[in-house]
C-alpha cells in the first residue's frame, strides 16, 4: 500500500472519529445532570400558555397559611348498656376469685366451729363438763388395783386416794377450795393431768409412788403436792362430788395446786425415781 493511500485512510478515520465525538458531546449537553430539563421539555414549556397575572412564592406561601379552623362535628356518645350476664358468662379471673373467697370462707368457718367446739362446755359430757366417774367404791378399788393411781381419759385426770388421817392438815390448805376438799373427805382427789410448769402430761411412777414429769423433771407426791423440779406449784385439781355413791368430777373449773413446800400427807418416795432424783 502506498504512503498516500495510508494517509487518506488515516484522515478519513480521524474525521469519522471527530464526528462521533461531536455528536456525543451535543447529546450530553441536552441532559445536564438529574435536575436539568431536556430539550423537549423546554420546548413544551415555551409553547404552554402563561397566565397574565404573575404569582410570587411569598404570595403562594401566605395563601397557604390560612387562619380558618375547621371544627369537626361533635361525636355522639352512645349510652352505656350493661352486658347480659348470661351472654358474657364467668371469666377466668372471676372464677378463681370466687373459688378463693369460697375456700377462705369455708376454712375460717371450720376453724371457728372447731374453736367454739373446743371451748364450749358440752352439756352432753366430755372434758369441760361434769363427768360421772362411776361408783366411789369401784373407783377406790380400781386405784388400789392399779398400784395407787387411776387415770380417767374422759376427765383428763388422775384419781388417787387421800388418807383420812391427813384431813386436818388438808383443811388448812384446801379449805377455801370446797369442791376439792369435799373429794378429800370422800377419800379421793382428782388431779389435772397437765404439769403446772409447761403443760406436759404428767405420768405416774409406780416405783416411787409419785407423779414425775418427763419433760423437765418436776415431781409430785401421790396427792399432787410439789416435791421437786421447776414446777411453780403442785398439780392443779378438779372439784368432785358424791351423790348416791356416784363420784362426779367437774372438769369445767380447774383449781390451782398448792404452793411450794406443801406436804399434807408426809409421803416421801417409796422407791427408785423414774425421772432424776427426788427432793429440792
Amino acid at each position: 500500500m502506498s504512503t498516500g493511500l495510508i494517509i487518506a485512510v488515516v484522515v478519513i478515520a480521524a474525521v469519522v472519529f471527530g464526528a462521533i465525538v461531536v455528536m456525543t458531546t451535543a447529546r450530553s449537553t441536552d441532559v445536564r445532570g438529574a435536575g436539568a430539563l431536556s430539550r423537549e421539555t423546554r420546548a413544551s414549556d415555551r409553547k404552554a400558555k402563561v397566565g397574565t397575572t404573575a404569582t410570587t412564592g411569598r404570595e403562594v406561601e401566605l395563601a397557604a397559611r390560612t387562619t380558618d379552623i375547621v371544627k369537626a362535628a361533635p361525636a355522639e356518645i352512645a349510652p352505656f348498656v350493661a352486658p347480659d350476664a348470661e351472654a358474657v358468662g364467668v371469666s377466668r379471673r372471676m372464677f378463681f376469685n370466687r373459688t378463693a373467697i369460697t375456700l377462705m370462707g369455708a376454712s375460717v368457718g371450720a376453724f371457728g366451729a372447731s374453736a367454739v367446739a373446743f371451748l364450749w362446755k358440752g352439756a352432753d359430757g366430755g372434758f369441760g363438763s361434769k363427768i360421772n366417774a362411776g361408783r366411789l367404791d369401784d373407783i377406790i378399788a380400781n386405784i388400789k388395783a392399779n398400784d395407787g393411781f387411776l387415770y380417767l381419759a374422759e376427765a383428763r385426770a388422775w384419781v388417787t386416794e387421800y388418807p383420812k388421817g391427813a384431813l386436818g392438815k388438808a383443811q388448812a390448805v384446801y379449805g377455801s377450795q370446797a369442791p376439792v376438799f369435799t373429794g378429800m373427805q370422800a377419800g379421793v382427789v382428782a388431779l389435772y393431768q397437765k404439769c403446772p410448769h409447761l403443760g406436759c402430761r404428767v405420768p405416774d411412777c409406780k416405783s416411787s409412788q409419785w407423779f414425775e414429769c418427763q419433760c423437765h423433771g418436776s415431781q409430785y407426791n401421790r396427792v399432787g403436792e410439789q416435791k421437786g423440779g421447776p414446777a411453780p406449784r403442785g398439780m392443779d385439781r378438779f372439784g368432785v362430788s358424791v351423790a348416791n355413791g356416784q363420784l362426779t368430777i367437774d372438769t369445767g373449773a380447774v383449781f390451782a395446786g398448792p404452793s411450794l413446800g406443801t406436804n399434807t400427807t408426809g409421803q416421801e418416795a417409796e422407791g427408785p425415781h423414774c425421772v432424776g432424783a427426788g427432793g429440792h
